[in-house]
Parts: structure tokens; sequence; C-alpha cells
């Protein structure tokens, strides 16, 4: 059995200035540096045999490549006690399309509907009894972070393993985007 997931990487220096984020705010554990991405479908556990199924309907996927920005940031649960801050991204009917795009491939190959709404983030810090007043600060103090735009060019599947130490995500398979 594979954990999978598809995602868009995001570029190396807005990674880090993410990154930085992360550590802003007490008791928090930063995303690591290298895996800061924006998931596009959390698939989970599937056989060798399904995620060759899987790569080969990823691979149909046609659509433009576009642009995307950062645009401030939230907290998970949004009531009660924090366990994830997140950077929130602008509006794009191209995402939205592109996520279309992947969620009917993946639903041709047998797999489930994705349970709930599309609602892309990117996380930046899981926390462990964060009191509410210091997620609060942090969310007024980030609220206005807004990022330059960057390109989006191709997605990717990754495998992801769960360790005592955190996920390890590995790159099984990308793909660009280019004229649909």
């Amino acid at each position: 059995m594979i954990r999978l997931f598809v995602a868009l990487d995001i570029p190396a220096p807005l990674r880090q200035r993410l990154h930085a984020m992360g550590k802003d705010i007490p008791g928090a554990r930063p995303a690591p540096r290298d895996q800061i991405h924006l998931t596009l479908r959390f698939i989970g556990e599937v056989d060798d045999g399904m995620a060759l199924d899987i790569e080969a309907s990823l691979a149909a996927v046609r659509s433009p490549p576009f642009s995307l920005s950062v645009r401030g940031v939230g907290c998970f649960p949004h009531r009660g006690t924090p366990r994830v801050l997140w950077a929130g991204l602008s509006e794009s009917r191209e995402l939205d399309i592109l996520h279309t795009h992947i969620e009917n491939r993946l639903i041709a190959c047998g797999l489930p509907p994705e349970p709930g709404k599309f609602s892309p983030h990117i996380t930046l810090a899981r926390l462990r009894d964060c009191p509410r007043r210091q997620a609060d600060a942090f969310l007024a103090d980030k609220a206005l972070f807004r990022s330059e735009d960057f390109p989006v060019e191709g997605f990717v599947l990754y495998a992801s393993r769960l360790l005592k130490s955190g996920a390890v995500h590995v790159a099984r398979a990308s793909w660009p985007l280019g004229a649909t």
C-alpha cells in the first residue's frame, strides 16, 4: 500500500518565506521548508495497481498554465483550539478548473469523490496546545500577508510516508500544464 496526494509545488523563495512564518508562533511545528506545497487532492492509501492507474489517468489532465499568489492566513479549526495554521491563495478560476479535472480523473479511476468543498491552502505549521489568543495574535499580525504572483506550470503526484518525525513526501510523477 502507498499513501498518495496530488499537489502544486511552491517556488523555493516563497517556500522559505512561508516556512519562516510558520516559526513565528510559540509551540508551532512549522511545515518542513522542502515539503511546503498546495494539496490539490489527498488520495490516501492505495495498492500498487491502483497507483499505476492513477498515474495513467492523471497523465491525461489538460489545463493551461496560470499564476497564483498567497493571500492572508487562517487556522483549522475555525473555532476552538487551533491545530493548523495555513496561508490562503488568491481566487483563481484556473486553479478551480485544474482541481476539477484532477478530481474527475481520479473518480474515473474508481476513487470516491473528495468529501467536502475544495479549500485551497498551504499548511504553515501544526500546533499543539496553542492558546487561542496566541493563534489570534498570529492571524491578526499576518492577516495582510501577500506574495508576488508565481507561475503554476505543472502538478505532482506525491507518495507520503508517515514517520514518528513527521511525513516524508517523495515525488512519484509530475506533469506539465499546457494547452487544453
